[in-house]
């Protein structure tokens, strides 16, 4: 799954962006995701849309996009977790794990400890959803973060400073395989 989040471009910039990058996901065989915009999401015929807490509402986005579109919201805490669910979220993006330099307003830092706590509270409730870990993860996070129980992890920093991408994607999924 890859999302197009560029926060600074204009419309136009990000449109652009994200048609070049639907033609790949089209090539990959991957999901296209397009962070906050439903009327982009719609333009490209992405595969879905992800909603920060501030963002266009979860009903909205699902009214506007209807049933067969992936919808993924933040959340920080326990309760934004919680409130994701019961807005029928498909997944949702948790973190940060640690400090991350790909966004401006940074929410309190999770730890692998906050993971675990959120983790064991949803058990608790009786509650599930896919989690994605998000904020600043290295490669040595990636088995622990699968013990914690999180579905899957999302990098940008790890990737855009690898010198070899391809390799470290394909060892990102052999330890997330296992």
């Amino acid at each position: 799954m890859i999302q197009v989040r560029f926060k600074n471009g204009s419309k136009e910039q990000i449109l652009e962006v994200a048609k070049q990058v639907r033609t790949w996901c089209t090539y990959g065989s991957a999901l296209l995701i397009i962070n906050d915009s439903i009327e982009i999401t719609q333009e490209v015929h992405a595969d879905g849309v992800h909603l920060g807490l501030t963002d266009t509402s979860i009903e909205e986005a699902r009214k506007a996009l209807g049933s067969s579109k992936i919808i993924g919201g933040t959340a920080n805490t326990l309760e934004d977790v919680v409130q994701r669910i019961h807005e029928k979220c498909d997944y949702v993006g948790l973190g940060p794990l640690r400090f991350t330099s790909t966004k401006e307003k940074l929410s309190p830092l999770l730890g692998f400890e906050g993971y675990q706590r959120i983790s064991k509270e949803l058990e608790m409730l009786g509650l599930s959803i896919p989690i994605y870990a998000i904020g600043g993860i290295v490669q040595s996070d990636v088995q622990l973060l699968k013990r914690i129980g999180v579905y899957g992890i999302a990098v940008s920093g790890m990737i855009s400073e690898s010198s070899d991408r391809m390799s470290l994607i394909n060892e990102i999924e052999s330890q997330l395989a296992v």
